[in-house]
């Protein structure tokens, strides 16, 4: 439905769950943005989901 994608609160909620994340730098596996440690394999060494490229 073409219709569906103009609603602003669902673009809001679909922005929130494609930018919102953090990857863990040991397995690369995706974890909620309050995650304290991997839910793959426990590391605890996690960043956020990188929002915008970097222009050279």
């Amino acid at each position: 439905m073409p219709g569906a994608l103009m609603d602003p609160q669902l673009i809001e909620l679909a922005r929130r769950y494609r930018l919102y994340y953090k990857i863990c730098r040991r397995c690369g596996a995706r974890n909620p943005i309050t995650a304290k440690k991997c839910r793959r394999c426990r590391s605890k060494n996690l960043r956020l989901k990188h929002r915008e490229s970097k222009s050279r």
